[in-house]
């Protein structure tokens, strides 16, 4: 069994406990929930992966297909006039779930599964 950083740290309760404020901090600094964003709103779109995750997303719960593309619309009109969304309408950090990202991982699992038996070389029996 592989422990990743991110299980380290979430099963380290002194860990845990002093990151947690950093990351939200961080999260709050960055301010993309203050224009209606969530953090898988920022993904590229440019990667294959990406594309694959975001079309399955599309097929498996159509509203939060629609509902990305509505926060990234209105994010965008913010920009164009350098105003912030009024405060009612940030997203709350309980909002803020990775909606995406099981997407993502589950495209780059069958990639790297598809990877390593296009790579399997097979030894003559004699």
């Amino acid at each position: 069994m592989s422990l990743t950083l991110k299980s380290f740290v979430q099963n380290s309760k002194l860990l845990s406990g002093f990151l947690k404020p950093l990351s939200s901090a961080y999260a709050n600094a960055a301010g993309y929930r203050k224009i209606g964003l969530k953090y898988d709103d920022l993904v590229a779109e440019e990667s294959e992966l990406v594309k694959e995750a975001l079309r399955r997303l599309e097929i498996a719960e159509p509203r939060a297909a629609y509902d990305r593309a509505y926060r990234i619309r209105v994010a965008q009109q913010c920009s164009l006039t350098h105003q912030l969304l009024p405060k009612d309408q940030w997203v709350k950090p309980e909002e803020d779930v990775r909606y995406l990202q099981p997407y993502i991982d589950q495209v780059s699992a069958e990639r790297a599964e598809r990877e390593a038996f296009d790579n399997i070389k097979v030894s003559p029996q004699h």
